[in-house]
């Protein structure tokens, strides 16, 4: 095994540990059932798909041919579980519960789910929440499933906090820079409230769509202005651009700089400025993207490290 993968692997193992004992799947019997744990299981998907083949079921249970059909011998001979031919398929048999089998079912479901809604009913709900979306998230990642397009919003109280906090999170982590950047973005974000044009300057969030509002990146596009704070005119700033480690490869920094650019137009800029570090290459590869050119390099000594800021321009016209 790749020795990298030690570690995590621990804390993988130390969780589905916690969880199992949670649950209560190491009880002798599930939801103070007598089933097994994976007898449940085989009782729910007949309860739900009453014409699986054991082939099937095998295969959406992940269980070993010759071990399922030894418990299906156990189940058929307690009444709980028939078979009848398949007419499509005279060398597989069709399974399904029968009425002791429902009957057996019902109160291990409904067992099953008090136990899990009086775990639920611990947490608040913005505990619950947190909890659903870390558990999809968790179940997206391991199936390696598609992955939900974010979508663009307008900000809304609590935004600007997530902004700042993030930004001062995510560039320490990443880069090591200190809190003085934590506290210029502070200012950034104050400035955009004070000085707010509706028509001509926007803030979006990036959420994960049906996330329970996730958020995963954010971008500002602001009427630029001079070191006297004198507005430039026809010159628009793009500032703050954000993507969320786990949302990086989806496009959404794309995505991002793409609203700036359109709404720019829409608003009447002839032209984008952003200012920006030498060292953040992916935010420069999305911006070369989307056309801006590089038009000024200076080296300077902020947030604990010598730099090379550079301004970037895209022109509208």
């Amino acid at each position: 095994m790749d020795t990298s993968l030690t570690e995590p692997a621990g804390a993988v193992r130390a969780f589905n540990r916690f969880y199992t004992r949670r649950i209560g799947v190491l009880d002798e019997g599930l939801a103070h059932s007598e089933f097994s744990l994976t007898e449940a299981r085989v009782l729910w998907e007949l309860a739900h798909q009453p014409q699986l083949s054991a082939v099937e079921l095998s295969r959406e249970l992940r269980l070993d041919g010759g071990y399922l059909s030894r418990l299906l011998r156990g189940l058929r001979e307690r009444g709980l579980v028939k078979a009848r031919a398949n007419p499509a398929d005279a060398r597989q048999s069709l399974l399904s519960l029968t009425a002791a089998g429902r009957r057996a079912f019902a109160p291990l479901d409904q067992g099953s789910q008090a136990q899990t809604a009086e775990m639920l009913g611990k947490l608040n709900s913005a505990q619950q929440a947190r909890l659903l979306r870390a558990m999809g998230e968790v179940q997206h990642l391991l199936e390696g499933g598609p992955t939900a397009s974010p979508r663009l919003r307008a900000l809304v109280p609590g935004d600007l906090g997530w902004v700042v906090s993030r930004h001062g999170a995510l560039y320490a982590q990443e880069f090591g820079w200190d809190l003085s950047f934590e506290a210029m973005v502070a200012r950034i974000a104050a400035q955009f409230v004070e000085q707010w044009q509706p028509q001509r300057e926007r803030g979006w969030i990036a959420e994960r769509e049906g996330g329970e509002g996730q958020r995963l990146g954010c971008v500002f596009l602001v009427q630029a202005r001079d070191e006297q704070g004198a507005e430039r005119p026809g010159v628009a700033q793009l500032r703050l651009l954000l993507v969320e480690p786990e949302a990086r490869g989806l496009g959404l920094g794309k995505q991002l700089a793409q609203a700036c650019t359109a709404f720019a137009r829409e608003a009447g800029y002839r032209r984008i400025t952003l200012w920006t570090n030498q060292r953040l290459s992916a935010a420069r590869g999305i911006y070369q993207a989307e056309g801006y050119r590089l038009t000024h390099s200076e080296t300077h000594h902020s947030f604990g490290h010598d730099q090379v800021g550079e301004t970037w321009e895209l022109d509208l016209e």
